[in-house]
């Protein structure tokens, strides 16, 4: 089943399409290859609510101040919502809370890895995170690049709220004329928020349910031992018991019909990624070695993180379900083979 795109193309910069009552569409660009990522702005009675915030950058919040003008109408930003920590989502919140003086509602989990990554700049912490790349196989030009990008976080988000307002699974929170169910999920992020509306029939999925590419589930430093890809497939059961025809608000994309064909086709992916990387360890293998099998194109250094990170995440979850083992070699490097 095709999934069903009912906007043919986004909103242009600083523009808005409505998606639903009450519910528009606004759309940012970002500095990478993965080059937007959409917000979203709910009447909130007199106000609006934000969801989501775009890297704190100049030309983004250019784009911002254009929306203000053009869309809101008079009305204030009476909350800012972030779905989880990353920079293209929690980038503005520092600036937008202080624009509007309001507050920040988001997850205990992503109000703490924010502020742990902004700030984790200091010499020392740059090089455990590059002990984490090195022990699990990246040669020297490519713990040279990682270092010359050190912490980009900061760069991104180049403030953070000071308190925010805690929202937890199960909460229901009323925006305007609507209540919105809050969905903890896990593996992309540590509890990355999705709201759900059952009545209007819409899901803000923020990064966890996309329509064309897949969501990032990596294993980071801070975690060595995790298995983020089983959390995050046994997280994809909480959206079965939606509608069919829920309207599926992503963060990147197009919004969509066919949530159920959505969630078949990300099992199906990573059934036939963990398959890949099963037969990719006759003998074993570093999660650097493996990342020219599963990602057979030039990365840059950013995606080179993600990359690696994603071989992981596949080779852990092989490991905990007993069809990989780790071997630890004399030079400290962490390999993997098949059982």
């Amino acid at each position: 089943m095709s999934l069903d795109h009912p906007w043919p193309a986004p909103p242009a910069p600083g523009d808005v399409i409505t998606v639903a009552p009450g519910i528009t569409w606004l759309r940012m660009p970002l500095p990478f290859q993965l080059d937007h990522i959409n917000l979203w702005l709910l009447e909130d009675g007199p106000g609006v609510t934000v969801v989501d915030t775009g890297v704190g950058l100049p030309d983004t919040r250019a784009l911002w101040e254009r929306a203000f003008a053009a869309h809101l109408g008079g009305r204030p930003i009476t909350r800012v919502l972030v779905t989880h920590f990353h920079p293209d989502h929690m980038g503005n919140a520092g600036w937008l809370t202080e624009r509007w003086r309001t507050d920040l509602w988001c997850t205990q989990a992503e109000w703490l890895w924010a502020q742990l990554a902004w700030r984790s700049r200091e010499a020392a912490d740059v090089e455990r995170r590059l002990e984490h790349y090195r022990r699990h196989g990246c040669d020297a030009a490519a713990l040279a690049r990682l270092r010359r990008r050190g912490n980009h976080y900061p760069g991104l988000v180049p403030s953070i709220p000071p308190a925010f307002h805690c929202i937890r699974e199960g909460d229901v929170v009323p925006i305007g004329e609507r209540r919105w169910r809050v969905l903890t999920v896990l593996g992309h992020a540590p509890e990355h928020a999705c709201l759900h509306c059952p009545e209007a029939g819409v899901l803000i999925s923020g990064d966890q349910v996309l329509p064309k590419i897949t969501t990032n589930v990596s294993v980071w430093g801070e975690q060595p031992a995790g298995n983020p890809l089983q959390l995050y497939l046994d997280s994809l059961a909480r959206f079965r018991p939606m509608a069919a025809d829920t309207l599926v608000l992503p963060s990147h994309g197009r919004p969509f019909r066919g949530l159920h064909a959505r969630l078949a086709q990300l099992r199906d992916h990573h059934e036939a990624r963990l398959a890949e990387t099963l037969d990719a360890l006759a003998e074993p293998r570093t999660a650097a070695e493996l990342v020219t099998t599963l990602f057979r194109r030039e990365l840059d250094t950013h995606q080179l993180s993600f990359a690696l990170g994603e071989a992981l995440a596949h080779l852990h979850f092989l490991e905990a379900d007993g069809r990989a083992r780790r071997v630890v070699g004399e030079d400290g490097l962490h390999r993997f083979a098949k059982a």
